[in-house]
Order: structure tokens, then sequence, then C-alpha cells
């Protein structure tokens, strides 16, 4: 008996090793990044233009550089009803914010296109009465979702998403891709990354994105880890930012002082249970430098982080 119950188990093991799913792969254009999938499972031929098109209404709801989007609409104080996707993001920008203090903050367009990272991409060094003018619309305080629309006790105040709508972007593809059966997935866009089930059997393994001296240098990880039914997002400002009289400036702005954010901080990955979380906290935790941002996360079991951060020259990892 135990022999035949031996060659029974070897030949199942034997059989799930022939037949170990295909794994597939594709990639496209969303948010004016890379993005690329990859699911187990039989291919579908449908997947990358159902894909597409799921971005595409992402994009008409959350581009501030799509003039007829739906957060531009409710920048230029149209009457506009809310979808639940944009209800969703918002509710979770404005719990970041309180949770981190302020760092995290969806009202900063504003500064976002004073300092030119926004539409206009007129980079520029912006001086302090410019900065405290545009400060005096600038919070979450100004902000309340009443009967499926945006109040504002300003009308010149303005949201930003580009923070946290990658992530969500990230999250809503890959719920769209379980729900069509393809359960063991992942998703990247732009660095910002899910991972559901497993590469047949094998846990999904990601890598964290060494900090570049320029805006250009060539992608490179040197810490790579399994990634498990959660999701991973990193801010960084080395790729995003302008020089001027020896000055860098980068696009990681501080909401309270309405300046770039400056310090010894290179990058920051979190890993948390969806990718908006994630997106979210990776840009708070940049304003807030390492030990304000250990403190929320001892708040926070849910969350893990890593940070890359200068040492008088050294590239340092905690």
């Amino acid at each position: 008996m135990k022999k035949h119950l031996f060659f029974w188990i070897s030949l199942c093991v034997m059989c799930a090793s022939c037949h170990r799913a295909p794994v597939q792969q594709f990639e496209g254009m969303a948010f004016g990044t890379l993005y690329h999938i990859t699911y187990v499972g039989e291919r579908s031929e449908d997947l990358p233009a159902q894909v597409d098109s799921l971005l595409k209404t992402l994009n008409a709801t959350f581009s501030i550089f799509d003039t007829n989007s739906l957060i531009s609409r409710v920048n230029r104080n149209e009457q506009v009803t809310l979808d639940q996707k944009f209800l969703d993001v918002l509710n979770l920008s404005l719990l970041v914010n309180q949770e981190t203090n302020g760092a995290f903050e969806c009202t900063i367009q504003p500064l976002v296109e004073l300092w030119g990272f926004g539409r206009k991409n007129q980079k520029q060094v912006v001086p302090q009465a410019q900065i405290d003018s545009v400060m005096e619309y600038v919070g979450s305080k100004f902000v309340q979702i009443e009967n499926n629309t945006v109040k504002k006790t300003d009308p010149r105040v303005q949201l930003n998403f580009n923070a946290i709508a990658k992530g969500f972007a990230v999250d809503k593809v890959a719920r769209f891709l379980i729900n069509n059966g393809y359960t063991n997935c992942l998703v990247e866009i732009g660095g910002e990354i899910v991972a559901r089930g497993n590469k047949n059997g094998r846990p999904w393994r990601v890598g964290i994105q060494v900090p570049t001296e320029t805006a250009d240098g060539a992608a490179a990880s040197d810490k790579a880890f399994d990634l498990n039914d959660k999701a991973v997002a990193t801010s960084g400002n080395y790729r995003n930012y302008f020089e001027q009289d020896g000055h860098r400036y980068t696009h990681i702005l501080n909401p309270v002082t309405g300046k770039p954010e400056e310090s010894n901080l290179l990058s920051v990955t979190v890993i948390a249970p969806d990718c908006a979380t994630a997106d979210a906290y990776a840009t708070a935790f940049m304003v807030l430098g390492v030990e304000a941002s250990m403190k929320i996360l001892e708040k926070h079991p849910e969350l893990e982080a890593t940070f890359i951060y200068d040492d008088n020259g050294a590239m340092k990892i905690r």
C-alpha cells in the first residue's frame, strides 16, 4: 500500500510540473508612462484592449493634463456629479492627509502649476510673495464632499491626484484581471505594483530602483523581495526636477512650506495592502523625512517602508 501511495504522489508531482500554466505578458502606455501586465493562464487576445480602455477611463477622471477630465472640470468649479472612482480617491486623500499631519495634500495643484511641474511645464524658482499668495488656498480644510459633489470654501482651490491616481489605477487593473479569472497576476504602472496570487506556485519578485544621479540615468535595482498579495509604490526626487544656480528643485512639494522639499532623503518605497495607499504614503514620507515617517509607521502595522538617503555622499538604506 505504501509503495502504491508513493507512486501516486510522485505521479501527481510529475504531472503538476508538466502542466505549469503559461505566463503571459503585455505592455502599453498610461498616465504618461509605461505599464506592464503579467498574468498566469491562457492568453486572451482581448485583454490588452480591455485594459487600455479601463486606463483611458481612469485618465479621463484624474488627469490634470486633460482639460475635459472630471478633475479639470472640478477645478474650474463646474457643477459635476462625482463618480465612485473620484469619491474613493478623494476620501483616501483626505484620510492620508489627516494621518500624515498634512504631508499628503490633494489641493496642491496651484503650487504644482506655480513651480512649473504641471500643464505649462515652465519650471522656475518662485518668489516667496507668490508662494504666500497661493498658500492661502492650499489645504484639505477647504474641501468637503456633499451629495457626491465637491464643496470648496474658496473657489481658487484646485485638486491634484497625481500622487495617488497611478496607484489607484494599478489597483483597478488588478481587480479587473481577477474578476476575469486571472487571479495570479502582477500589474505595474510606472513603478507602482500590485501582486496577486503567485507565479506557478512561486511568489512574485520585485525590486527597488536605486536612485540615479541624473533624471535620465539608467534604472537599476539592488534590493529584490517577494511580494505576496500586496502592493508597492516608490516616490523619489531624482527623476523630475530642475536646477538653477547650482541648486536642485524637485517635484516633491511640501504643502506646509509651499516649496520643493529639501532633505537627504532620495526615495521611499512603501508596501501596503493596496497600491493607492502605498502611493499616497510614499509621497507623504518623502515630505516628512525618515524619523517622522517612522513614527507614523509605528501606528500603521499594515505598512512597511524602505528609505534610501544620502549620508555625506554615501547612499544608505533604512
